[in-house]
């Protein structure tokens, strides 16, 4: 498969803080790579390097096989986690804004419907929702055809169904052949969006690999839960690996079947049982030690 971008052992001090410390991997043309970490883990950093806002210390990025130059900024398209629109002007009269800052550009009414922007395009961008922002933002983003696009916590606040709406938006953007760059505190978001992800602490990457690969990598049991007042008075735990955390005690099991009749043995009421697999928010705390939003 091409390779469409590639990072090589990436260095990046702030004084004497080391925030990215010899990162290297690559991007193949029409994926989607998840890049998730902690705060302060590097990952921004990262980032912003690729995107060509921040001077690396040292190390090299390559694009379409050869050093990235100023020439990368009119093939990238970014959504930033945060963005200003200029005020007092309608969904419409933003797109044909920036559409006029590119030599190449995709036609208004392709990113109208690619963002599912019909129903506000004369409404004012001072009167949009938290998910008619994103859209336009994404709009934004893709306003010069870009070839990668970097999404940064893109739906970071959105309500549930906007959420949802917006991973479809991006899905049409994989289908398109574009490669993007996603960064996310939502983990449900990084098992259906990407394609590999990347997980980063300490400016080093600790865990690379599709999100399938990588908890059948690190995880082979299940997780049987029971209510914590169920399984405070049995007899015996010294065959169950049972974790007590919010109320529920976890049992980390490679035999659901075997594990159960134990706890059937000891007259242990499975009524509220919940049995479940690992996932990547699991991974992610295994791994770091950290919750995704630490």
């Amino acid at each position: 498969m091409e390779t469409l971008l590639e990072v090589k052992n990436l260095i990046k001090h702030f004084g004497s803080v080391e925030a990215v410390n010899g990162i290297s991997f690559k991007i193949p043309r029409g994926r989607c790579l998840g890049l998730l970490g902690p705060n302060g883990a590097g990952k921004t950093t990262t980032i912003e390097i690729m995107e060509g806002i921040t001077e690396a210390s040292s190390g090299e990025i390559f694009y379409k096989g050869k050093p990235q130059d100023a020439s990368f900024r009119q093939e990238a398209g970014i959504q930033f986690q945060a963005t200003s629109l200029q005020e007092f002007l309608t969904v419409k009269e933003t797109l044909n804004m920036f559409h006029q800052l590119y030599q190449q550009s995709k036609t208004i009414d392709e990113l109208i419907e690619m963002c599912a922007l019909e129903d506000i395009l004369d409404r004012d961008t001072r009167q949009l929702s938290g998910g008619q922002r994103q859209r336009l933002l994404l709009a934004l983003a893709l306003v010069n055809d870009p070839e990668i696009v970097f999404l940064d916590e893109p739906t970071t606040g959105l309500d549930p169904q906007s959420r949802r709406n917006f991973w479809n938006l991006i899905d049409g953007i994989k289908e398109r052949g574009k490669t993007i760059v996603l960064t996310t505190h939502y983990m449900d978001e990084a098992y259906t969006l990407c394609d590999e992800i990347l997980i980063v602490d300490k400016g080093k990457i600790i865990a690379e690999g599709t999100p399938r690969d990588l908890l059948e990598k690190h995880f082979n049991e299940s997780i049987v839960r029971l209510p914590t007042d169920v399984t405070e008075n049995m007899e015996s735990q010294a065959d169950l690996a049972i974790t007590n955390k919010n109320g529920w005690s976890e049992i980390r099991t490679d035999d659901v079947e075997k594990t159960i009749r134990q706890l059937q043995k000891q007259n242990v009421s499975l009524a509220r049982m919940e049995i479940r697999k690992w996932n990547l928010e699991d991974l992610f705390i295994e791994l770091t030690g950290k919750d995704l939003r630490n």
